[in-house]
């Protein structure tokens, strides 16, 4: 193994357990179910799922470190710019175009990572 990817996997064990405990933590927050959290992270298997929950994992895909990134980002805009009604904007019904009507929580849950970004980025335009 070259010495970048020997640092890539020690920089994603690294962040493993803190990704991990503060996504929980913002799950926690937004009351999600076990399957919007699977939804959110990318998974499919929910034995997979309740290790990591345990934080029996070494180090998670960069994928699913790149989907906690953007929840991260997204708890934090919504914080500073709902500061009492963040943890129950996503899941309220949106009439912006980017949501058809339904909740932010409906567009992130989709699978795709890119949805994730999508609402990333309009939080971060209403930010200014």
């Amino acid at each position: 193994m070259s010495r970048t990817a020997t640092a890539r996997v020690f920089d994603r064990k690294s962040l493993t357990g803190p990704a991990l405990r503060t996504f929980f933590r913002i799950a926690d927050a937004w009351g999600l179910r076990e399957q919007e959290q699977m939804h959110l992270l990318g998974l499919d298997s929910r034995s997979t799922f309740q290790s990591w929950k345990r934080g029996l994992v070494s180090a998670i895909p960069k994928d699913a470190l790149e989907r906690i990134s953007y929840v991260m980002g997204i708890y934090k805009g919504l914080h500073i710019l709902l500061p009492r009604t963040a943890d129950e904007w996503v899941r309220k019904p949106n009439k912006a175009a980017l949501f058809g009507g339904r909740s932010a929580l409906d567009r992130m849950i989709s699978g795709n990572v890119a949805d994730l970004y999508v609402v990333r980025q309009y939080i971060d335009a209403q930010r200014g």
